[in-house]
């Protein structure tokens, strides 16, 4: 906006005292000051408003003025709530240094000009912004992306003060400026849980001392009536901004609505390019399936090794995750969002550089989907080569907080881990390892379990497949009678037990782990035995009451 409009402006109570010549300036902020030097404080173009504290003598108004002239300010208005009116000394330095002077009359805030300034001032940048988001639109749709969504949030956070990110379901930051770990996955599982119960967009978030507003990006610009929200809110980017959208204008909300748009294009253009790792996938898949000769398996792996892993000069060892999204009513079709949703679980949160998932290949048949992870040779010094492969505990520690969110009462997602294997013939084993691993997990509580294939080696192994009926009275017998005694005296001995098992009946290491008098935890003990009947001295019964509570 221009000086002029603000002297146009009867309510703002401004009277020109020099400077008519440059009132065609742009006012792009306003800051209101009375230090003797605010120049740190200016970016240029502000009007600043002062009550001239800082004056203390004539010869400070020339110092001030050259201060404000250097820091390039678009003009001057004092306050005449403290004063009978505006110094000549002032006066006289602003028209030395073609510094545009106005008086605010008393009965006139500084605040209420303020407020004028930046809503004015937003109202021009959101229109300038929409400009350039249209066209950066029409660009993006019909050629190359010009810097994808960093970009759109640079100029969302240089236009309009908004710093902006674009999450994963999972919180992992795709686009923006640092953002801490813990943060981004509060914004997706609150995203995720607000969606599901279908509140209004955007959604409003606090999360580290901040508020953010969370707006939905969905692939391609579908629209969401009419479909069930559970085939795509695993699936969706979220754009979050550091502001409370509550009481946007509407013209705002569009703006954003068009940002979300413009990210869905690139979004798009990453899905795309997938095609060809989820189409090497499903090839593999189908031959490992079928029983197809490992020569023939592979000279297929060689094609796939260089488009995932480019420059690689020699096969690496491979690794493979089974997924698996359940729903309540089973009326979804699962596998598509099992199959983005390992390819972003895959993804390192730690990642940079270009688009991560490149090094993963995802394919899905019926309910499940099946990742063919690369995993780089490398060589030790005793020249062996040897691969660091996923670990399910560090998969699941990523994703479980948000995406439980998202899956709600009534769905799961269970996914199992195979060991590494360095040859096409070790695949058909490492599929069904990883298979065998996910029904272990799937016999695991929660909404988000794991499983790897070292758990496929001990008594995990066994547990899944206990019938019901069976587990319910086994753990019963050992344990209710300790739950009963828990529940009428408050006496804690279910952590007593698990903390003694845990310590290898350690009666030291438990009882400074349960902050214990060792003969507190003796008795606890007694009391435990003496409840069922057992000796927890005696390697059969600890093995029993491990199972127990591990069945429980």
């Amino acid at each position: 906006m221009r000086l002029r409009a603000l002297l146009e402006t009867d309510a703002l109570g401004l009277r020109l005292l020099g400077g008519e010549d440059e009132l065609d300036r742009t006012v792009r902020g306003v800051m209101t000051t009375d230090l003797r030097d605010p120049s740190r404080y200016l970016s240029g173009g502000e009007l600043v408003l002062t009550g001239l504290a800082w004056r203390r003598e004539p010869a400070d108004s020339e110092r001030f003025v050259r201060i404000l002239t250097a820091a390039g300010v678009a003009g001057l208005a004092a306050g005449e709530a403290e004063i009978a009116s505006t110094p000549d000394d002032l006066i006289e330095a602003c028209a030395r240094h073609r510094l545009p002077l106005f008086s605010v009359d008393e009965t006139v805030s500084f605040a209420s000009i303020t407020e004028h300034v930046v809503r004015q001032v937003s109202s021009e940048r959101a229109g300038d912004l929409a400009a350039v988001v249209d066209r950066h639109r029409r660009l993006m749709t019909s050629g190359p992306a010009g810097g994808g969504p960093e970009v759109v949030l640079d100029l969302l956070k240089s236009d309009l003060d908004l710093p902006a990110w674009v999450l994963s379901p999972t919180g992992r930051r795709i686009a923006g400026a640092a953002l801490a770990a813990p943060v981004g996955a509060v914004l997706a599982g609150e995203h995720l849980a607000a969606a599901r119960t279908g509140r209004r967009e955007p959604h409003r978030v606090t999360a580290g001392g901040h508020t953010y507003s969370v707006f939905p990006i969905r692939s391609g610009g579908r629209m969401t009536a009419g479909r069930d929200v559970r085939e795509t809110v695993l699936s969706d980017w979220l754009l979050a901004v550091e502001a409370d959208a509550a009481d946007w204008p509407a013209e705002r909300l569009d703006l954003l609505q068009g940002v979300t748009q413009l990210i869905a294009v690139e979004r798009d253009r990453r899905d795309a390019a997938r095609t060809v790792r989820r189409r090497l996938a499903q090839e593999v898949l189908e031959l490992v399936q079928t029983g197809a000769a490992p020569a023939e398996i592979a000279a297929r792996l060689r094609v796939a090794a260089p488009v995932l892993l480019p420059g690689l000069g020699t096969a690496p060892h491979w690794q493979i995750v089974v997924a698996r999204v359940e729903w309540a009513d089973g009326d979804i079709e699962a596998g598509p969002v099992a199959q983005a949703l390992l390819e972003e679980v895959l993804v390192d949160p730690d990642a940079t550089g270009p688009e991560p998932s490149d090094r993963i290949a995802v394919a899905h048949t019926g309910d499940e989907a099946v990742a063919l992870v690369p995993l780089p040779a490398v060589v030790t010094g005793t020249d062996e080569a040897t691969a660091t492969g996923l670990h399910a505990d560090a998969l699941l520690a990523a994703v479980r907080t948000p995406l439980a969110a998202g899956l709600a009462d009534d769905g799961r997602l269970t996914f199992g881990v195979s060991a590494p294997v360095h040859s096409a013939e070790g695949l058909r084993g490492a599929l069904e390892e990883a298979r065998h691993a996910r029904r272990v997990a799937a016999a695991r509580p929660g909404p988000v379990c794991a499983a790897g294939h070292q758990e496929l080696a001990s008594h995990v192994l066994l547990l899944p497949f206990v019938p019901d009926d069976v587990r319910r009275a086994f753990t019963a017998r050992l344990l209710d009678p300790l739950k009963d005694y828990d529940h009428r005296h408050r006496a804690e001995l279910i952590p007593t037990l698990e903390a003694f098992l845990d310590c290898d009946g350690s009666w030291t290491r438990c009882a400074t782990r349960l902050h214990l008098h060792v003969n507190t935890l003796r008795y606890r003990v007694g009391r435990i035995e003496q409840l069922t009947g057992r000796d927890l001295s005696r390697l059969e019964d600890k093995l029993d009451f491990f199972l127990a509570l591990r069945m429980s």
